[in-house]
Protein backbone atom coordinates (compact mmCIF):
# COMPACT_ATOMS: atom_id res chain seq x y z
CA UNK A 1 0.00 0.00 0.00
CA UNK A 2 1.37 3.50 -0.78
CA UNK A 3 2.44 5.71 1.76
CA UNK A 4 -0.23 7.69 2.87
CA UNK A 5 0.10 11.66 1.61
CA UNK A 6 -1.78 14.89 2.97
CA UNK A 7 -1.74 17.83 0.53
CA UNK A 8 -3.81 21.16 0.04
CA UNK A 9 -6.16 21.04 -2.59
CA UNK A 10 -6.79 24.02 -4.65
CA UNK A 11 -10.35 24.55 -6.92
CA UNK A 12 -10.61 27.47 -8.97
CA UNK A 13 -13.97 27.70 -10.12
CA UNK A 14 -13.55 30.09 -13.01
CA UNK A 15 -10.98 27.94 -14.81
CA UNK A 16 -12.57 25.02 -13.19
CA UNK A 17 -9.51 23.38 -12.21
CA UNK A 18 -7.70 21.30 -8.89
CA UNK A 19 -4.41 21.33 -8.07
CA UNK A 20 -2.43 19.35 -5.46
CA UNK A 21 0.00 21.44 -3.89
CA UNK A 22 2.26 20.25 -1.07
CA UNK A 23 1.41 21.98 2.65
CA UNK A 24 3.30 24.64 3.96
CA UNK A 25 5.00 24.24 6.75
CA UNK A 26 3.36 27.40 9.12
CA UNK A 27 0.10 25.42 8.01
CA UNK A 28 1.46 21.75 8.90
CA UNK A 29 0.26 21.30 12.24
CA UNK A 30 -2.75 23.17 11.99
CA UNK A 31 -6.07 21.69 10.83
CA UNK A 32 -10.20 22.80 11.58
CA UNK A 33 -10.46 26.71 12.95
CA UNK A 34 -6.62 27.42 13.33
CA UNK A 35 -5.79 26.16 9.80
CA UNK A 36 -8.95 28.65 8.53
CA UNK A 37 -8.19 31.50 10.16
CA UNK A 38 -4.23 31.09 8.89
CA UNK A 39 -5.17 30.66 4.83
CA UNK A 40 -7.26 33.72 5.25
CA UNK A 41 -4.89 35.72 6.96
CA UNK A 42 -2.30 34.43 4.36
CA UNK A 43 -4.39 34.56 1.14
CA UNK A 44 -7.57 36.58 1.57
CA UNK A 45 -7.43 40.36 1.32
CA UNK A 46 -9.33 41.78 4.85
CA UNK A 47 -11.10 44.26 2.24
CA UNK A 48 -12.45 42.05 -0.03
CA UNK A 49 -15.99 41.35 -1.30
CA UNK A 50 -17.01 38.50 0.76
CA UNK A 51 -19.06 37.26 -2.43
CA UNK A 52 -16.48 38.14 -4.73
CA UNK A 53 -13.40 36.92 -6.24
CA UNK A 54 -11.36 37.82 -3.80
CA UNK A 55 -12.84 35.83 -1.18
CA UNK A 56 -12.09 32.18 -0.36
CA UNK A 57 -14.38 29.30 0.80
CA UNK A 58 -12.28 26.53 2.74
CA UNK A 59 -12.85 23.28 4.31
CA UNK A 60 -10.61 21.92 6.79
CA UNK A 61 -10.90 18.71 8.71
CA UNK A 62 -9.08 19.09 11.98
CA UNK A 63 -5.95 16.70 12.63
CA UNK A 64 -7.50 13.68 14.47
CA UNK A 65 -10.56 13.50 11.73
CA UNK A 66 -10.25 9.89 10.98
CA UNK A 67 -9.17 7.67 13.98
CA UNK A 68 -12.73 7.19 15.42
CA UNK A 69 -12.07 9.43 18.25
CA UNK A 70 -15.40 10.58 19.77
CA UNK A 71 -16.68 14.50 18.35
CA UNK A 72 -13.43 14.66 16.22
CA UNK A 73 -14.65 13.49 12.71
CA UNK A 74 -16.28 17.62 12.28
CA UNK A 75 -15.54 19.77 9.59
CA UNK A 76 -14.46 23.26 9.72
CA UNK A 77 -15.96 25.27 7.32
CA UNK A 78 -14.64 28.95 6.73
CA UNK A 79 -14.05 32.43 4.15
CA UNK A 80 -14.60 35.92 5.12
CA UNK A 81 -17.89 36.33 6.07
CA UNK A 82 -20.58 38.17 4.35
CA UNK A 83 -22.62 38.19 7.35
CA UNK A 84 -20.00 39.90 9.81
CA UNK A 85 -17.43 40.81 7.17
CA UNK A 86 -14.54 39.18 9.36
CA UNK A 87 -13.02 35.85 9.44
CA UNK A 88 -15.61 33.13 10.26
CA UNK A 89 -15.44 29.16 10.71
CA UNK A 90 -18.55 27.04 11.33
CA UNK A 91 -18.70 23.65 12.17
CA UNK A 92 -20.37 20.55 11.79
CA UNK A 93 -20.51 16.74 12.36
CA UNK A 94 -21.95 14.21 9.49
CA UNK A 95 -19.55 12.57 6.82
CA UNK A 96 -17.42 15.37 4.91
CA UNK A 97 -14.37 15.79 7.66
CA UNK A 98 -13.54 11.84 7.41
CA UNK A 99 -13.89 11.23 3.94
CA UNK A 100 -11.08 14.38 3.10
CA UNK A 101 -8.95 12.95 5.98
CA UNK A 102 -9.15 9.44 3.98
CA UNK A 103 -8.81 11.61 0.49
CA UNK A 104 -5.40 12.96 1.80
CA UNK A 105 -7.14 16.69 2.09
CA UNK A 106 -5.39 18.68 4.73
CA UNK A 107 -7.96 21.66 3.41
CA UNK A 108 -9.84 21.82 0.30
CA UNK A 109 -9.17 25.95 -0.75
CA UNK A 110 -12.28 26.88 -3.37
CA UNK A 111 -11.33 30.16 -4.74
CA UNK A 112 -12.11 32.82 -7.94
CA UNK A 113 -15.66 33.17 -9.43
CA UNK A 114 -17.65 31.39 -12.61
CA UNK A 115 -17.00 32.33 -16.08
CA UNK A 116 -21.02 32.15 -16.21
CA UNK A 117 -24.34 32.39 -14.03
CA UNK A 118 -25.52 28.92 -12.96
CA UNK A 119 -24.66 26.18 -10.95
CA UNK A 120 -22.37 22.97 -10.55
CA UNK A 121 -22.07 19.78 -8.59
CA UNK A 122 -18.20 19.00 -8.01
CA UNK A 123 -17.22 15.60 -7.71
CA UNK A 124 -13.59 15.01 -6.01
CA UNK A 125 -12.23 11.99 -5.89
CA UNK A 126 -8.46 10.29 -6.10
CA UNK A 127 -8.78 10.65 -9.57
CA UNK A 128 -9.74 14.59 -9.52
CA UNK A 129 -12.50 16.81 -10.04
CA UNK A 130 -15.44 16.24 -12.31
CA UNK A 131 -17.92 19.35 -12.94
CA UNK A 132 -21.24 18.57 -14.13
CA UNK A 133 -24.54 20.89 -14.03
CA UNK A 134 -27.01 21.31 -11.64
CA UNK A 135 -29.98 22.22 -13.13
CA UNK A 136 -31.85 19.25 -12.13
CA UNK A 137 -31.60 20.13 -8.51
CA UNK A 138 -31.08 24.28 -8.47
CA UNK A 139 -33.95 25.89 -6.29
CA UNK A 140 -34.14 22.44 -4.44
CA UNK A 141 -34.05 22.31 -0.91
CA UNK A 142 -31.49 20.02 0.95
CA UNK A 143 -33.72 17.56 1.73
CA UNK A 144 -34.79 17.17 -1.93
CA UNK A 145 -31.56 17.62 -3.17
CA UNK A 146 -29.62 15.50 -1.33
CA UNK A 147 -31.24 12.22 -2.52
CA UNK A 148 -30.93 12.70 -5.87
CA UNK A 149 -26.97 13.31 -5.65
CA UNK A 150 -26.66 10.42 -3.55
CA UNK A 151 -28.96 8.45 -6.10
CA UNK A 152 -26.15 9.49 -8.91
CA UNK A 153 -22.72 9.52 -7.22
CA UNK A 154 -24.00 6.35 -4.88
CA UNK A 155 -24.78 6.50 -1.07
CA UNK A 156 -20.71 5.72 -0.02
CA UNK A 157 -19.60 9.42 -0.43
CA UNK A 158 -20.06 12.76 2.06
CA UNK A 159 -21.67 15.74 -0.02
CA UNK A 160 -21.61 19.36 1.29
CA UNK A 161 -24.27 21.29 -0.47
CA UNK A 162 -26.53 24.02 0.04
CA UNK A 163 -30.35 25.02 -0.55
CA UNK A 164 -32.21 27.86 -1.61
CA UNK A 165 -30.75 30.81 0.39
CA UNK A 166 -27.20 30.45 -0.49
CA UNK A 167 -28.18 30.08 -3.93
CA UNK A 168 -30.19 33.47 -3.34
CA UNK A 169 -26.62 34.70 -1.42
CA UNK A 170 -28.63 35.33 1.80
CA UNK A 171 -26.27 36.42 4.59
CA UNK A 172 -27.21 33.98 6.71
CA UNK A 173 -27.43 30.99 4.72
CA UNK A 174 -25.32 27.78 6.15
CA UNK A 175 -23.93 24.54 4.34
CA UNK A 176 -25.57 21.34 5.07
CA UNK A 177 -23.72 18.06 5.17
CA UNK A 178 -25.07 14.44 5.25
CA UNK A 179 -24.67 12.31 8.53
CA UNK A 180 -23.82 8.97 9.06
CA UNK A 181 -27.56 7.97 8.08
CA UNK A 182 -27.36 9.83 4.81
CA UNK A 183 -29.45 12.84 5.78
CA UNK A 184 -28.52 16.50 5.43
CA UNK A 185 -28.95 17.68 8.41
CA UNK A 186 -25.62 18.60 9.53
CA UNK A 187 -25.23 22.48 9.53
CA UNK A 188 -22.01 24.86 9.13
CA UNK A 189 -24.93 27.39 10.13
CA UNK A 190 -23.15 30.43 11.03
CA UNK A 191 -21.63 33.74 9.21
CA UNK A 192 -23.11 33.28 6.27
CA UNK A 193 -20.80 30.73 4.03
CA UNK A 194 -23.75 29.20 2.56
CA UNK A 195 -23.82 32.83 0.49
CA UNK A 196 -20.28 32.18 -0.29
CA UNK A 197 -20.48 28.89 -1.30
CA UNK A 198 -23.54 29.69 -3.67
CA UNK A 199 -21.44 32.93 -4.65
CA UNK A 200 -18.62 30.34 -6.31
CA UNK A 201 -21.53 28.98 -8.30
CA UNK A 202 -21.39 25.55 -6.22
CA UNK A 203 -24.74 23.40 -5.42
CA UNK A 204 -22.93 20.79 -4.08
CA UNK A 205 -19.47 19.04 -3.32
CA UNK A 206 -19.16 15.24 -3.60
CA UNK A 207 -16.33 13.70 -1.76
CA UNK A 208 -15.69 9.91 -2.49
CA UNK A 209 -13.02 8.56 -0.52
CA UNK A 210 -12.80 5.09 -2.78
CA UNK A 211 -9.52 3.97 -2.40
CA UNK A 212 -8.32 6.33 -0.06
CA UNK A 213 -6.18 5.58 3.20
CA UNK A 214 -6.63 6.31 7.05
CA UNK A 215 -4.42 8.73 8.06
CA UNK A 216 -1.05 8.20 9.34
CA UNK A 217 -0.22 8.29 13.42
CA UNK A 218 3.42 8.53 13.91
CA UNK A 219 3.15 6.18 16.98
CA UNK A 220 0.14 4.07 16.97
CA UNK A 221 0.67 1.86 20.13
CA UNK A 222 0.81 5.13 22.03
CA UNK A 223 -2.10 6.49 19.92
CA UNK A 224 -4.15 3.65 21.14
CA UNK A 225 -3.77 3.95 24.79
CA UNK A 226 -4.33 7.65 24.79
CA UNK A 227 -7.64 6.84 22.34
CA UNK A 228 -8.77 4.59 25.10
CA UNK A 229 -8.12 7.01 28.37
CA UNK A 230 -9.79 10.17 26.36
CA UNK A 231 -12.91 8.15 25.53
CA UNK A 232 -13.20 6.48 29.11
CA UNK A 233 -13.07 9.90 30.26
CA UNK A 234 -15.82 11.24 27.83
CA UNK A 235 -17.83 8.77 28.66
CA UNK A 236 -17.75 9.13 32.51
CA UNK A 237 -17.84 13.04 32.29
CA UNK A 238 -21.02 14.12 33.55
CA UNK A 239 -21.94 16.25 30.86
CA UNK A 240 -21.43 13.58 28.49
CA UNK A 241 -24.00 11.79 30.23
CA UNK A 242 -26.45 14.75 30.38
CA UNK A 243 -26.34 15.14 26.46
CA UNK A 244 -26.83 11.75 25.97
CA UNK A 245 -30.26 11.90 27.68
CA UNK A 246 -31.00 15.43 27.07
CA UNK A 247 -28.58 16.50 23.13
CA UNK A 248 -27.53 19.60 23.26
CA UNK A 249 -30.66 21.31 24.24
CA UNK A 250 -29.45 20.52 27.68
CA UNK A 251 -27.29 23.74 27.50
CA UNK A 252 -30.43 25.41 27.88
CA UNK A 253 -31.38 24.97 31.81
CA UNK A 254 -27.26 25.07 32.01
CA UNK A 255 -26.66 28.47 30.58
CA UNK A 256 -30.14 30.17 32.22
CA UNK A 257 -28.13 29.86 34.96
CA UNK A 258 -25.42 31.79 33.88
CA UNK A 259 -27.36 34.59 32.35
CA UNK A 260 -25.76 33.65 29.32
CA UNK A 261 -28.46 32.97 27.02
CA UNK A 262 -28.93 35.29 24.19
CA UNK A 263 -31.98 36.71 24.40
CA UNK A 264 -33.34 39.36 22.67
CA UNK A 265 -30.05 40.04 20.52
CA UNK A 266 -27.81 39.46 23.27
CA UNK A 267 -29.33 42.20 25.73
CA UNK A 268 -30.43 39.78 28.01
CA UNK A 269 -29.27 36.34 29.45
CA UNK A 270 -32.60 34.98 30.51
CA UNK A 271 -35.18 33.73 29.27
CA UNK A 272 -38.71 33.57 30.99
CA UNK A 273 -40.11 30.51 29.36
CA UNK A 274 -36.55 28.45 29.29
CA UNK A 275 -38.38 25.52 30.41
CA UNK A 276 -40.42 25.51 27.08
CA UNK A 277 -37.03 24.45 25.18
CA UNK A 278 -35.47 22.71 27.53
CA UNK A 279 -33.44 19.49 26.61
CA UNK A 280 -35.87 17.64 29.34
CA UNK A 281 -38.79 19.48 27.12
CA UNK A 282 -37.72 18.36 24.02
CA UNK A 283 -36.87 14.87 25.49
CA UNK A 284 -40.34 14.14 26.65
CA UNK A 285 -41.91 15.64 24.05
CA UNK A 286 -39.21 13.66 21.46
CA UNK A 287 -40.07 10.36 23.11
CA UNK A 288 -43.69 10.52 22.58
CA UNK A 289 -43.50 10.24 18.73
CA UNK A 290 -41.73 6.93 18.39
CA UNK A 291 -39.45 5.92 15.37
CA UNK A 292 -37.52 7.35 13.73
CA UNK A 293 -37.67 9.88 16.56
CA UNK A 294 -34.48 9.77 18.56
CA UNK A 295 -32.98 11.98 21.64
CA UNK A 296 -30.07 10.31 21.34
CA UNK A 297 -28.74 10.35 18.39
CA UNK A 298 -24.75 10.25 17.04
CA UNK A 299 -24.18 12.53 13.74
CA UNK A 300 -20.72 10.77 12.81
CA UNK A 301 -19.79 6.82 13.17
CA UNK A 302 -17.38 6.41 16.81
CA UNK A 303 -19.21 9.35 18.66
CA UNK A 304 -20.14 8.18 22.34
CA UNK A 305 -21.66 11.30 23.10
CA UNK A 306 -25.09 10.78 21.35
CA UNK A 307 -25.48 14.53 21.46
CA UNK A 308 -27.92 14.99 18.26
CA UNK A 309 -31.82 14.73 18.52
CA UNK A 310 -33.81 13.14 15.43
CA UNK A 311 -37.54 14.71 15.46
CA UNK A 312 -39.66 12.76 13.58
CA UNK A 313 -42.67 13.84 11.31
CA UNK A 314 -45.82 12.99 11.23
CA UNK A 315 -45.67 9.61 9.88
CA UNK A 316 -43.72 9.18 13.48
CA UNK A 317 -46.31 10.78 15.39
CA UNK A 318 -49.15 8.72 13.80
CA UNK A 319 -47.65 6.09 14.71
CA UNK A 320 -46.98 6.65 18.49
CA UNK A 321 -50.71 7.13 18.51
CA UNK A 322 -50.85 3.41 17.82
Amino acid sequence: MAEYKSQIWRINVCEQTLKHEPIPEIWRRLGGRGLLARILVDEVDAMCDPLGAGNKLIFAPGLLVGHMLSSTDRISIGGKSPLTGGVKEANAGGRTGYHMAFMGIHALIIEDMAKEDGYWVLHLSLNGAKWEKADYITGLGVYDTAPKLLEKYGDKVAIALIGPGGEMRMKSAGIQNIDKDRIPSRIAARGGLGAVMGSKGLKAIVFDQAGGQKPAIANPEAFKVAQKDYTTSVMNHPQSVTYRDYGTAAMAQMTQRFAALTVRNFSRGTFDNVENISGETLREFTLTRGKPSDPAHACMAGCTIKCSNVFGGRTARSSSRR
